[in-house]
C-alpha cells in the first residue's frame, strides 16, 4: 500500500533493502598441474575455486557503515603424504579433527573475518544519496609443496608414494554493521576440493607423478537455504596458523614435524 503524504513513511532498514543480483560460483575445469622441478619436493597445484556476486544497495538514510563480503570455514581436512611402508606426513587441524569445533576460520589472518580485503569486500558508509552497485569476488587453491624425502629424515632419499587429499569449505557473502557488529548471511556456499597423486620414488625426476581421479572437480553448490556462520568462522585463528604437520610412521609415536603458529 502506498503511502499518504501526509504520513512521512519510515524508510526500510538495511536489511530489508539490501539485494544480490546474481551469484556465480564454479571451480576451473583445468585439472591439477604437477611440477617436479626441483629434487626436494613435489610442487603442485589445484584448480581454482571462485565465487562473485553483485549487489544493490539502496539509499542508506542513516549514519551507519555496512562491509559486505566474503568470509569462509574449513569444514573438514584430510592431507596425507605416505612414504611407502615408513608411515606418512599428515597435515592436521587438531580441534577439527578432534570434533571439539565444527568448521575454522579460513581468512587471510590480516582483515578477520573476512576472506580478504582487495575484491573480497566493500564498504558502505551511509548516509547515501545513490544507490550503490557493486562486485565482491574471491578465488582460492592450493600450492603446496611436499618433500620427496621422509620430513623427520636428514637424508632426501625419494620415498613418496601417494598424496591425497579431501578438504570441504563453506563460504558465506555477508553484511556487517561496524559499529554494531550485526551480521547478514546473503549467501551459502558449499564446496570441496579432492586430490589424488601417485607416485613413483623409484622413477627419474620428472616422471614420478601421476594424477589420479578425480582429475575434474566437483562444482560448488550454492544454498536455496543459508546456513548460519560458524563461530569459529569468525575468529582467530585461522586454519594456517592452527595446522599442524604430523609424522605418523608404521611404528612408533606420532612426531610434531611442523607446530601451530598460535
Amino acid at each position: 500500500m502506498g503511502c499518504i503524504q501526509s504520513i512521512r513513511c519510515k524508510p526500510k532498514s538495511f536489511r530489508e533493502s539490501i539485494i544480490v543480483l546474481e551469484v556465480n560460483s564454479s571451480i576451473d575445469s583445468t585439472p591439477t598441474s604437477i611440477d617436479e622441478s626441483s629434487s626436494v619436493v613435489l610442487r603442485y597445484r589445484t584448480p581454482h575455486f571462485r565465487a562473485s556476486a553483485r549487489v544493490l544497495v539502496p539509499p542508506v538514510a542513516g549514519k551507519e557503515t555496512w562491509t559486505v563480503g566474503w568470509i569462509q570455514a574449513c569444514n573438514h581436512m584430510e592431507f596425507y603424504n605416505k612414504y611407502g611402508t615408513k608411515g606418512m606426513s599428515s597435515w592436521e587441524l587438531p580441534d577439527l579433527r578432534d570434533g571439539k569445533i565444527q568448521a575454522i576460520s579460513d581468512s587471510d589472518g590480516v582483515n578477520y573475518p573476512w576472506y580478504g580485503n582487495t575484491t573480497e569486500t566493500c564498504t558502505i558508509v551511509g548516509p547515501t544519496k545513490k544507490a550503490t552497485k557493486f562486485t565482491v569476488s574471491m578465488n582460492d587453491n592450493f600450492y603446496p609443496s611436499v618433500t620427496w624425502g621422509v620430513p623427520v629424515s636428514d637424508s632426501n632419499l625419494p620415498q613418496l608414494s601417494s598424496i591425497r587429499r579431501d578438504q570441504s569449505f563453506t563460504t558465506w557473502l555477508v553484511a556487517i554493521n561496524q559499529a554494531t557488529a550485526e551480521t547478514l548471511v546473503l549467501q551459502t556456499i558449499r564446496w570441496r576440493m579432492q586430490l589424488h597423486i601417485e607416485v613413483d620414488p623409484d622413477k627419474p625426476l620428472g616422471q614420478r607423478a601421476m594424477l589420479r581421479e578425480p582429475v575434474a572437480q566437483e562444482q560448488p553448490h550454492v544454498l536455496g537455504k543459508n546456513e548460519p556462520i560458524s563461530p569459529n568462522a569468525m575468529v582467530k585463528p585461522n586454519a594456517n596458523d592452527a595446522q599442524v604437520l604430523m609424522w605418523r610412521p608404521k611404528t612408533g609415536d606420532p612426531i610434531v614435524v611442523i607446530p601451530p603458529k598460535y
